[in-house]
């Protein structure tokens, strides 16, 4: 499974770079607008330290401006996908993209009837959001499974990146369920390292380093 962060924070990004993990960014409008900074200037130089998929999000909601927007976003990198929100146009807009070659992630799915949608335009990414789910009652793991089953029927090659992920289990559960790649904010990513087993025999190790001779 693909390890994704979900991030604009260049500080972030960097940490996780440097650890030999990080296959990819994601970011959204939402995401960027905290920086303070201008949007392209924030992937421009995401771009420039991650080589694996960024995906940078259009701004518009008619199909003929988030081409536009698109073309552009795709202009300023060669590993840029362009997000588009499921939605009417913005499917018209990946039917687009995915003529002219251009990676796609296909963003605020919450169905499994969405995500077969959206694999018919062409989506190179559909991301389906777990923690949203959750938060009204339904169960996004789910959706994982349901997405899994049926690009398995029929050969899609449409990747599930799951998104949305809230904790550790949600991160467990998704690579059990047959995600592709998920995404994770940088806190849930520092998550997954802890353990208080790990924290305790680390301890004793260190403690009986001190009586060795090397």
């Amino acid at each position: 499974m693909n390890l994704f962060l979900d991030t604009a924070n260049i500080d972030e990004i960097k940490k996780v770079h440097e650890l030999g993990l990080l296959d990819g960014i994601t970011t959204n409008p939402s995401i960027i607008a905290k920086s303070g900074r201008k949007f392209t200037e924030v992937i421009k130089e995401i771009t420039s330290i991650v080589e694996g998929p960024v995906s940078a999000e259009v701004l518009a909601t008619d199909a003929p401006t988030m081409i536009k927007e698109g073309l552009e976003l795709a202009a300023i990198a060669k590993n840029i996908v362009v997000k588009v929100p499921l939605i009417p146009e913005g499917i018209k807009a990946v039917v687009e993209f995915t003529k002219r070659g251009i990676a796609t992630n296909v963003t605020l799915c919450f169905t499994a009837n969405q995500a077969l949608l959206a694999a018919k335009a062409g989506a190179t990414f559909i991301s389906p959001f777990v923690g949203r789910l959750d938060d009204i009652g339904y169960d996004g793991l789910e959706l994982i499974t349901e997405i899994r089953d049926i690009y398995d029927n029929y050969g899609i090659d449409t990747q599930i990146l799951a998104a949305s992920v809230r904790h550790p289990i949600h991160f467990k559960e998704v690579a059990l369920r047959g995600a592709d790649c998920v995404t994770l904010p940088y806190n849930v990513f520092e998550m997954l390292f802890k353990h208080p087993l790990t924290d305790s025999g680390l301890a004793k190790f260190v403690e009986d380093a001190k009586k060795l001779t090397w």
